[in-house]
């Protein structure tokens, strides 16, 4: 390696530790501010390290935040199952049934991703106010998967191309139908795009505002993004207490975020490349 490619590669390297610090200081700040005395953080300029580091924001959270937490676990596990159970099957019918209308079927899933969340939910709203659904964990979970469901199905449909034909076409001979073929060869070797279909369903209802305030607010199971609106408005001087909400509320996703990377990368770009 000469001096030059050296040099070009540090410079690489110190651009990128710069960027990533910026990008993740708003994080370390939330932790910060998260163990800081309420007095500390009016200090001009605040301390970069809570110097007289207390524990009264994480109480805070364990007596009042608990059941909004339990709520959006609920929520989220709740559309995970329902987004799966919805567009795996509709995948392997794009991918391998090749039914009339497809392609068309396909770029509607593709257009139903830009409409504004707002405009769904003023939609989710009407319906729900006949059907008796308003302030509803169900009414949630159903609204949440509205969103995840064309993401999912167009992530099936291309993982499952990649699957050969000639392993169906095995099962077939063996006298196996469309539906026994999907739960037992298509499903189990589909296990990445499961994961990453899972993992964004579950952090898109875990970090849904728009449909649980306008569907479940006031409501007596709300989610935790409604705690945090709820505190902010309630103790909007117990800022330490906001922030270890806040910090709590994060756990979840980033520990899901990390154990199933790989198996997120795998599933992101399948399809990509043929052979």
């Amino acid at each position: 390696m000469t001096r030059r490619h050296r040099s070009r590669t540090w410079w690489k390297t110190a651009v990128g530790v710069l960027l990533t610090a910026i990008m993740l200081f708003p994080v370390y700040w939330m932790l910060n501010a998260s163990f800081t005395r309420d007095q500390d953080l009016r200090k001009t300029p605040p301390d970069l390290f809570p110097a007289h580091g207390t524990l009264e924001g994480y109480r805070a959270v364990l007596d009042q935040q608990l059941p909004y937490l339990g709520t959006s676990l609920v929520i989220g596990l709740g559309t995970v199952v329902l987004t799966v159970a919805l567009a795996a099957p509709a995948g392997y019918a794009l991918a391998k049934l090749r039914p009339r209308g497809g392609g068309i079927l396909s770029f509607l899933l593709l257009a139903a991703q830009m409409v504004p969340g707002i405009i769904m939910a003023m939609g989710f709203y009407a319906i729900y106010l006949s059907l008796g659904l308003l302030q509803s964990v169900p009414g949630l979970i159903v609204a949440d998967s509205t969103l995840a469901v064309p993401f999912g199905v167009l992530i099936f449909t291309a993982f499952m191309s990649g699957i050969p034909g000639e392993l169906l076409q095995a099962a077939r001979t063996d006298g196996a139908g469309s539906l026994r073929t999907f739960w037992s060869i298509v499903l189990p070797m589909s296990r990445n795009a499961v994961v990453t279909v899972s993992l964004f369903a579950f952090l898109w209802s875990w970090s849904d505002f728009i449909f649980a305030s306008t569907l479940d607010n006031g409501g007596s199971g709300e989610p935790i993004t409604l705690g945090i609106y709820h505190y902010i408005g309630n103790n909007n001087q117990q800022w330490n207490a906001i922030m270890a909400t806040a910090v709590v509320a994060s756990i979840p996703a980033t520990l899901i975020l990390v154990l199933a990377q790989r198996y997120v990368a795998a599933g992101v770009t399948a399809g990509a490349v043929k052979d």
